[in-house]
């Protein structure tokens, strides 16, 4: 299982089975140097509707004829636009081809097209992974919450949490939910994007080291053996 970093919170997952791409920003990222164009995938996992979230989902899927995997609104959403999808709603799990999806509580807001009338498009939520005996969290935009320590009961190998602040945890909250979640590998996410959210992740890895946890801070276009 390979993962690779687009930066902002979008991730491509390989597993043995299926190439996964999670939270889609590549149109309009500055953090990032590829093109949408440039991405193949089967599945597309979208936490949320916000747009720096789920930008590319319906030009990848339609592109890659893949299928998006995300909250029921979402999913009908972009059925209506014409892709394929796979709408689940919160503690509810599906296993797919490649393994299995569970999405998980995630405390942020979930809307598309904001400005004066945003369209609500259901809860934001965490995207719990399954694959190649492999369990790989993705927060989403979320506060740290208490329910943490149950997703980490699911023995993750790895938690990608985000540490901007401002819309979601900052580090010092990202502490804590490393506490909760006992992840044996944890990779900070949205943050540095924008001024607002400009985060040191290497101090944050520093001092997650301290309390005993291992952070590795990628830049947009790495990757790791999961």
């Amino acid at each position: 299982m390979r993962l690779t970093y687009f930066g902002h919170s979008s991730f491509l997952l390989e597993t043995s089975h299926a190439r996964l791409v999670i939270d889609p920003f590549f149109t309009g990222n500055p953090s990032c140097s590829t093109s949408v164009d440039q991405i193949s995938c089967d599945y597309v996992l979208v936490s949320h509707g916000h747009e720096d979230h789920s930008g590319d989902a319906l030009a990848l899927a339609k592109r890659c004829d893949a299928t998006i995997i995300a909250n029921y609104e979402i999913a009908e959403y972009f059925t209506a636009k014409g892709a394929r999808t796979h709408g689940m709603n919160p503690g509810g799990g599906h296993t797919f081809p490649f393994g299995r999806v569970k999405l998980t509580l995630a405390h942020h807001t979930s809307s598309i097209e904001a400005g004066e009338n945003p369209r609500y498009m259901g809860v934001p939520c965490g995207l719990l992974i399954s694959a190649d005996q492999k369990n790989i969290y993705h927060a989403g935009d979320t506060a740290v919450f208490l329910d943490m320590q149950l997703i980490g009961n699911a023995g993750l190998d790895v938690a990608l949490i985000p540490i901007g602040d401002n819309f979601t945890m900052g580090p010092h909250d990202a502490l804590l939910a490393l506490e909760f979640l006992k992840a044996k590998l944890a990779v900070p996410m949205h943050y540095n994007t924008w001024p607002i959210i400009a985060q040191d992740a290497g101090a944050f890895a520093r001092l997650a080291g301290t309390g005993g946890h291992q952070v590795k801070v990628m830049a947009p276009g790495d990757s790791f053996e999961v």
